[in-house]
């Protein structure tokens, strides 16, 4: 089965989006504009792409906004766009961790939905402040864990949902790249250069960047929480000032026990994502790699293939589908049904309506359990790995 438009086949009005990062040479910027626009759901009318005036001209001229819908300070974009007739109604924000808090505070106290790029904040303290502001404002806030929108891992979190791995034993989640062996941050690479700045980034390197990402996708497969960590972080590039490398034990509430590698020093490994999760009655693993496929083992017979579009789909990832069976679909896709979902819940909250009940992109409380999830390991490797217990 194949739904055209993904996630949030909602297709009423565009929605007006705005942007505050993401200008000239801006990875992630150009793939939440490819996400927001892929279905048709937003409309890009407002943005402040760069703090430097002209980069931030140049960058808006690019994308063909108006010039008076063009910023710089992006506190004087939320008041100025919560004020007009045809304002923007969400934001995406898309810069360094450092700046995400400062940036969603004034765009929620302002009455506008945001999108936030993960991690969510690089403290707690903050995560905390913004998810009750999101509700205070009774605004959405929600966060891309791009992973979760794949529509294999739907499926997986249907299939554990529904019983069919019984009681959850054991989860081994892993993130490996190797783009960062050596030190490319001193040569000026941009996305290298703020990575690895404890300034930018937050207390956590690889933990918080790629770390997190493993850490919600075990988490929303498996709907267990984890209760306690025990993780050691280690440099290996010579001069770097956060971790790359990262190995935690995990603990989580009811019983089943897990574990996270997540490192940015492994050669050979360009975006290798896998997750495997084994219960009292069969298993599934999932490569991001390879994300059409998803294997399911019940104990006692052979493993079986499902992939996207073909038999064995269920209606979890039926509905986040966009092409026929044979016709791979990834990142952006993925990136996209998440925008899809927001877009619908965006109406609704127009509407007055409920949401979508199958709906499930990643929240502010997601992007607080993400945050919480780095302090611990930071806090533990400090400590010598000594088991550590996540609050909330």
């Amino acid at each position: 089965m194949t739904i055209e438009g993904g996630a949030g086949a909602d297709t009423g009005r565009r929605i007006p989006l705005g942007m505050v990062g993401g200008g000239r040479d801006a990875f992630i910027g150009a793939v939440h504009r490819i996400a927001a626009r892929l279905d048709d759901h937003f409309v890009l009318l407002a943005g402040a792409l760069s703090s430097d005036a002209e980069r931030a001209r140049l960058s808006a001229a690019d994308l063909g906004l108006a010039a008076d819908r063009t910023y710089v300070d992006y506190v004087e974009m939320a008041k100025t766009e919560a004020v007009r007739s045809d304002g923007i109604e969400a934001v995406s924000i898309v810069t360094p961790n450092d700046s995400h808090f400062a940036i969603a505070k004034v765009f929620l106290e302002s009455g506008i939905h945001v999108i936030c790029d993960k991690p969510l904040t690089t403290v707690c303290a903050d995560a905390e402040a913004l998810v009750r502001l999101a509700a205070t404002h009774d605004r959405i806030l929600a966060v891309t864990y791009n992973y979760s929108g794949s529509p294999l891992i739907r499926q997986a979190r249907a299939m554990v949902t529904e019983g069919l791995l019984g009681d959850i034993r054991v989860v081994n989640v892993e993130y490996a790249q190797d783009w960062l062996s050596s030190a490319i941050e001193e040569t000026g690479q941009k996305q290298a250069a703020w990575r690895t700045d404890p300034a930018r980034s937050g207390a956590g390197g690889c933990i918080g960047d790629i770390g997190t990402h493993a850490f919600h996708l075990a988490c929303f497969v498996t709907g267990l929480a984890v209760e306690e960590l025990s993780a050691e972080l280690s440099t290996f590039v010579d001069g770097r000032q956060l971790d790359d490398n990262a190995q935690v034990l995990l603990r989580f509430k009811g019983g089943a026990r897990g574990s996270l590698w997540a490192s940015q020093v492994a050669p050979g490994n360009e975006n290798n994502l896998r997750l495997r999760v084994y219960g009292d009655r069969g298993g599934l693993e999932w490569r991001q790699e390879d994300p059409n496929i998803l294997l399911h083992t019940p104990i006692g017979e052979p493993t079986r293939t499902i992939t996207r579009a073909g038999a064995g789909a269920n209606e979890a990832a039926a509905r986040l589908t966009r092409t026929p069976s044979g016709h791979p679909e990834g990142y952006l896709e993925a990136f996209a049904n998440l925008y899809g979902e927001v877009a619908a819940a965006i109406r609704a909250h127009a509407r007055s309506a409920p949401p979508d009940p199958d709906t499930c992109f990643p929240t502010g409380e997601d992007g607080l359990a993400g945050v919480r999830f780095i302090e611990a390991a930071v806090a533990s490797s400090r400590k010598g790995a000594a088991w550590i217990r996540l609050d909330g």
